[in-house]
């Protein structure tokens, strides 16, 4: 791998760059809040060879989602499933959109 192959991660959002310790730091929150999102299932850390949690800045922003409800007084369970149900509807709503683009398309060109 190479250096320019290396730097490119840091532009992917999946890529599981933060250890808990700096993604707890970043999110202001606890390492025992993302061990609780990660076994309400809202997101699963990818593990590293030594079998340290890693998390991508997508799972970050879903974390920090997670934290604004708690901090709100919802509980983490309720939480993580209205997080989970959030961004099941951005993706419908993603593929309607396209969907919707391809059939114009069609019908131009028909």
């Amino acid at each position: 791998m190479t250096a320019d192959d290396s730097f490119s991660r840091l532009d992917d959002d999946d890529y599981p760059a933060y250890t808990m310790g700096r993604a707890a730091e970043m999110l202001g929150t606890t390492q025992s809040f993302l061990r609780a999102v990660g076994e309400a299932r809202l997101i699963t850390p990818l593990r590293s060879a030594g079998g340290h949690r890693r998390y991508s800045r997508y799972q970050l922003r879903i974390a920090a989602r997670a934290r604004e409800l708690v901090d709100q007084g919802t509980p983490i369970e309720a939480a993580c499933r209205i997080v989970i149900l959030e961004d099941q509807l951005e993706e419908a709503q993603r593929l309607n959109e396209t969907l919707r683009h391809s059939q114009l398309r069609d019908r131009a060109t028909a």
